[in-house]
């Protein structure tokens, strides 16, 4: 049986008709192609192949976005050949040769340096350098471009409408011209370069090329969170850009631009945002810009230096029984906060005296290293004081230097229990009232009171945390080691810190100041000064492009850069946020003069299922 069946199925297959392989191809291809000088006629259309000649000297990745979605049919062939190691650094040397020889020739003559030159010398020892450590390959690569139309007026149109895409892309393009043949099979799916009209790529400029690259920012690794923030419109591909800081790695940004290109705005109108997703946020405010804010969302604001209102630097974390070490880091802050209020760093024999009289006042309060001792009244800054003249001559010398701050014109300020702890979906801690020589130990103040909050176990949320003009603390040194140890931790805490400055030195100048930027996910640069922008470029390894747009960026405009992703974006707000976030003077007395009437508040409360909190106002 099993023979006869073989045998039958042989027999079916001799009688099925055999086809041909010319046949076959006929049938796929079309059935004439005539040759002329500029386009073929493939069957019953026109083609017409267009060769890249040059291309921009920087582009961004997914420049090539515009030719591969344009509307007609376009074939786009990427001819792709590595180049050994060898001979690519054997090339460049050859290359850099001939042209340290033509700069050195004109030289001579004395004739000018020619920008090109320069420019193509500059590449080609960066390329080299880049060879040498492995950092890259060289490639290269051939692009071309097949228009197809259906007669002759209709090509022309295509392939005019196609070159000046391609120049606004700042490509070069010519006709192959008595090569349409092969320019049009160079464009067909069998990775044959015909044509052979190729440029040298370095990996990186390759990969911009590579036509599934896009400008916007790729999705989170992490499990994305459902709460993302509209930052803006993606400046190259014109797309939505939204960015989620709680689905990083960690919850930290920086943001850098000089006065008046737009950080605080585009930090409040993030800032609003966050507000609507359930985020509760807090504030440093030392030039009351989040007020206006705080007042359309129903928020609470601290006046720091209003009469009645204050912070004790002694108070205790609440809900922190569990942890043996209270009191020890205690006195670890208040080193550090008395060291900033003074001005100047203690020696060690004056820490050493400072240190014993915080325990002999916390003492003295009936607070001990026993928990159930934790709750009683906390002690205060003229309690210390008192300590402190019973510890010799250092400590009387400590004490003369903290009479300012309880009997002198600084009195009331720091010296006394706490008149309001932060509570609130947004506490704003405002600073302008106060004199600036106490701005910096104010601000550690408040932010030691956030952290405190943020920090209990018992009242663990989602938090934002903003520093706003962070330069005022980096440039002290215990107050940059306390923003940097809030940096390393706010993620165990669920929380995120934003730190806002317009002096980029005070922040890249300093180890401490680099490791809260290294320390941040979200990174964002807005317009910078021409005389900080190379410190900034080499901090943040930007292209010239990059420099290029940090320096000529529009109010708003801004890039955000996230790991190996970057982004250029402009800030939108709708008419109502922007009323609420604007700080502009001009802006504001427009509208003092034309409506007395305030934005509507409710369609701004975050919490819509409730009536709008009115403003808590501490004074």
């Amino acid at each position: 049986m099993a023979i006869h069946a073989l045998i039958k199925r042989h027999r079916e297959r001799a009688e099925q008709p055999v086809v041909s392989g010319r046949e076959l191809l006929a049938g796929l291809g079309p059935e004439a192609v005539e040759v002329r000088a500029r386009y073929l006629q493939v069957g019953g259309h026109l083609a017409a192949t267009l060769v890249v000649t040059g291309y921009p000297a920087e582009v961004h990745p997914g420049w090539l976005q515009p030719l591969l979605t344009y509307p007609g049919r376009l074939d786009v062939a990427l001819h792709i050949e590595p180049i050994p190691t060898t001979v690519a650094a054997a090339s460049l040397r050859k290359q850099r040769a001939r042209l340290e020889s033509g700069r050195r020739t004109g030289f001579d003559k004395g004739k000018l340096d020619d920008p090109d030159t320069e420019a193509a010398a500059a590449d080609a020892a960066e390329l080299a350098y880049r060879i040498a450590r492995g950092e890259g390959k060289l490639f290269h690569v051939g692009l071309y471009l097949t228009i197809h139309a259906g007669d002759e007026e209709s090509l022309a149109e295509q392939v005019a409408s196609v070159r000046a895409i391609a120049e606004s892309l700042l490509i070069t393009t010519a006709p192959a011209t008595f090569r349409a043949l092969p320019g049009w099979i160079a464009t067909l799916p069998f990775g044959i370069d015909t044509l052979k009209v190729r440029r040298t790529f370095d990996t990186a400029a390759l990969a911009a090329c590579f036509p599934f690259t896009s400008p916007d920012l790729p999705a989170a690794d992490q499990t994305p969170s459902d709460s993302p923030v509209l930052y803006g419109v993606n400046a190259a591909s014109s797309s939505l850009l939204l960015w989620d800081r709680f689905a990083q790695d960690n919850y930290n940004s920086i943001t850098l631009a000089r006065s008046g290109a737009g950080k605080s705005y585009l930090t409040k109108l993030e800032l609003l945002r966050q507000l609507f997703t359930g985020t509760e946020a807090l504030v440093i405010d030392p030039e009351d810009e989040y007020l206006r804010l705080a007042e359309q969302v129903g928020g609470t604001v601290i006046r720091l230096g209003a009469p009645g209102v204050r912070l004790n630097p002694f108070d205790l974390p609440e809900g922190a029984h569990n942890s043996r070490d209270v009191l020890t880091r205690r006195a670890l802050f208040l080193h550090t906060f008395l060291t900033v209020l003074l001005g100047a760093e203690l020696a060690s024999s004056e820490r050493a005296v400072l240190d014993a009289a915080i325990l002999t006042t916390y003492e003295r309060a009936g607070i001990t290293g026993d928990p159930r001792t934790w709750n009683r009244p906390a002690p205060l800054l003229g309690d210390l004081a008192v300590v402190l003249r019973e510890h010799g001559a250092q400590g009387i010398g400590l004490a003369d230097r903290l009479a300012p701050y309880i009997t002198g014109s600084h009195a009331g300020l720091f010296d006394g229990p706490t008149t309001t702890p932060p509570r609130g979906h947004l506490v704003v801690f405002s600073l302008r009232q106060l004199p600036a020589e106490v701005v910096t130990a104010a601000m550690l103040l408040a932010l030691d009171a956030i952290w405190r909050q943020v920090a209990d176990a018992k009242q663990r949320r989602r938090r934002l945390v903003v520093v706003d003009e962070a330069w005022l603390l980096m440039r002290h040194g215990d107050g940059a080691r306390f923003l940097f140890r809030m940096a390393k931790a706010a993620r165990k805490y669920w929380a995120g810190l934003a730190v806002v400055t317009q002096d980029a030195d005070d922040v890249l100048s300093s180890e401490l100041g680099r490791a809260i930027v290294a320390n941040a996910a979200t990174q964002i640069l807005l317009r910078q000064a021409p005389q900080a922008i190379d410190q900034v470029a080499s901090a943040f390894h930007l292209s010239r492009g990059e420099q290029e747009f940090l320096l000529t960026a529009e109010r708003g405009s801004a890039l955000l850069l996230a790991g190996r992703h970057k982004a250029a974006f402009y800030a939108v707000a709708s008419p109502s946020e922007h009323q609420v976030v604007t700080t502009d003077p001009a802006e504001l007395a427009a509208t003092c003069e034309t409506s007395t009437t305030s934005p509507d508040v409710d369609a701004l409360d975050p919490y819509d299922d409730t009536p709008t909190p009115a403003l808590q106002d501490v004074r």
